[in-house]
């Protein structure tokens, strides 16, 4: 599923225009990357967290060279799924499984 894919569904589903749509997710994937490059974490209940890690310096090994090579320290955006979201995918792919198993 694209971008495009959810503007089309969520569309269709608010009445609202694609432009429209398609305005707000941008609105929202601009939030996001804002407050994490401030430090900030984000909270969504029942969907998850977004937040900032920070990556310590280290050597690592090229793996086609099998050269070592020295990462600096740096910082990375991660996201945990929250509980229910997580129980809502696991119920969905056990219905999915058995309908498939069914057929």
């Amino acid at each position: 599923m694209t971008k495009a894919d959810i503007v089309e569904r969520i569309a269709a589903g608010t009445g609202l225009t694609k432009l429209e749509t398609e305005a707000i997710i941008e609105g929202f994937l601009s939030t996001v990357i804002q407050f994490l490059r401030e430090g900030k974490g984000i909270e969504i209940r029942g969907f998850g967290s977004y937040k900032v890690k920070k990556k310590n310096a280290r050597y690592a090994r090229n793996p086609k060279t099998g050269e070592k090579v020295f990462v600096e320290e740096h910082f990375v955006p991660v996201f945990k799924f929250s509980k229910d979201f997580k129980n809502a995918v696991n119920r969905g792919m056990k219905e999915l499984q058995k309908s498939k198993e069914g057929e």
